[in-house]
């Protein structure tokens, strides 16, 4: 069977670049080994969103006394929030068999594997191999959880994210061991729900790729929250002999042992790109990573890569852009290249922390002349009448030219809010500019404008 473009995954990279190949008038293929909409719609983002918003209904409910409202007999049903979960991923994954068919784009199911001039093996699940090739090859194969040699993941008491949102029954307690957005999500919805968690990140502060600041007030929130955070700390090792394990945990102090339930290693992520014919194809990779240009060609005309498995951020949208931008430079369209220094994060705790752009002590460490303006969210009428007051939004501008460098944010509901920075940052807005953007009140969002005006020493509400 011949293509114009076969896509190799199907996830947020894979399956966006299909959409958009056939949008532009290109017989379309798209293969995929497990299930529609890859990791993201099955077992990262999606999933975990869904959990996380059963905790917090759960915290909504233990703290409803606070809102004058008396709740008794409240009871976490593990099972149900599971069961919940796994249908929330499974109806997005139907979603995407949907704009498959809208999109006439041909799903092909089993396990692919790439070959010279261009074709690709399909192996199915009775072993049945076919044969496809296609002027355009996209390689889409994502990542998987990263197992460290001293965390030899056996599923049951040292897991990874899949079984972490799996578990037939709530542990008791649990050590998760690296403080990343995966780390602190699964730390986050195990804590609010009633295990007893131990956060041991090897860097000096958790989420260690946000502003320093952030980090701080995270830790501040979380103990506050009752999660017991290790920082400067190394899992050494993990008896599982017992009934539960025994974690040996390095410190600045010496040697501790931490007895849990379960260890969540969350260490990151590693991609997916062994066994799938690079070699045979001649494909060039370094460091784990395919290797390709601006426009995701690699060094063999007619294959291309995305996402999790190119350098950059492994992220769920920055996979739908690079698909995006790969597609439309195959089709012909005069197209930009993806700014990197512009792609925003989020991570869906509570307290949600979200940035794009310069950490203040990058810019520092740049040399740049700076201006920092912070609002507390203590501080916005919003967040006191909604109860959710610990947080901030930071803004880091030039001096000189008022370019906004970047921006920082942490408290409930910023992951909404980091758009507006995204946008103002792509268009070149000013911190004056900003100041100037009448926002609506009240509001959380109200917190961008008054950091840019703590910036330039105009701040009203502090």
């Amino acid at each position: 069977m011949k293509y114009d473009v076969i896509v190799l995954g199907s996830g947020p990279g894979g399956y966006v670049a299909a959409i958009r190949a056939s949008q532009l008038g290109h017989k379309v293929a798209i293969i995929e080994r497990e299930s529609l909409g890859g990791i993201c719609l099955n077992w990262g983002c999606i999933p975990t969103k869904a959990l996380l918003k059963s905790a917090q209904v759960f915290d909504y409910i233990n703290h409803a006394a606070d809102y004058g409202i008396k709740v008794a007999g409240q009871e976490v049903q593990f099972g149900d929030m599971v069961k919940r979960s796994r249908g929330v991923a499974d109806g997005m994954s139907k979603g995407i068999q949907f704009l498959m068919k809208k999109n006439k784009i041909d799903v092909i199911m089993g396990t692919g594997k790439l070959k010279a001039g261009k074709k690709i093996d399909v192996t199915d699940d009775k072993g049945a191999v076919a044969e496809y090739s296609a002027d355009h090859i996209i390689i889409a194969t994502g990542a998987r959880s990263r197992v460290l040699p001293n965390l030899p993941q056996d599923g049951k008491k040292i897991i990874g994210y899949r079984e972490a949102m799996t578990m037939a029954k709530q542990p008791k307690s649990m050590v998760v061991v690296g403080s990343g957005a995966i780390g602190v999500e699964f730390a986050n919805f195990y804590n609010t729900i009633g295990t007893e968690v131990t956060i041991v990140e090897y860097m000096p502060n958790i989420v260690p790729v946000e502003d320093q600041e952030v980090s701080k007030q995270l830790e501040r929130s979380f103990k506050k929250q009752g999660i017991t955070i290790k920082t400067n700390a190394e899992v050494t090792s993990v008896d599982t002999k017992g009934s539960g394990c025994k974690v040996t945990v390095k410190t600045k102090k010496g040697e501790e042992v931490i007895e849990a339930d379960v260890v969540l290693s969350a260490v990151g992520v590693v991609s997916n790109i062994e066994n799938i014919g690079l070699e045979d194809v001649g494909i060039a990779t370094d460091k784990g990573k395919i290797m390709v240009n601006d426009f995701y060609q690699t060094n063999i005309p007619g294959y291309y890569a995305i996402g999790d498995c190119v350098p950059g951020p492994a992220l769920a949208h920055v996979a739908s852009a690079e698909g995006i931008i790969c597609v439309e430079k195959i089709s012909g369209m005069n197209v930009e290249g993806l700014d990197y220094e512009n792609i925003p994060g989020c991570t869906y705790c509570a307290p949600e922390v979200a940035s794009v752009g310069m950490t203040e002590q990058q810019a520092k460490d740049k040399g740049i002349d700076i201006k920092v303006g912070k609002f507390p969210f203590s501080a916005s009428g919003k967040a006191s009448a909604a109860g959710h007051k610990d947080g901030f939004v930071k803004l880091i501008f030039d001096a000189k030219y008022g370019e906004l460098l970047g921006g920082h944010m942490i408290g409930a509901g910023v992951t909404e809010m980091i758009a507006e920075i995204v946008a103002v940052r792509k268009l070149e807005t000013t911190g004056h500019e900003l100041i100037k953007t009448v926002h609506p009140h009240p509001t959380m969002s109200e917190a961008v404008m008054e950091a840019a005006a703590a910036a330039y020493d105009e701040v009203i509400h502090i």
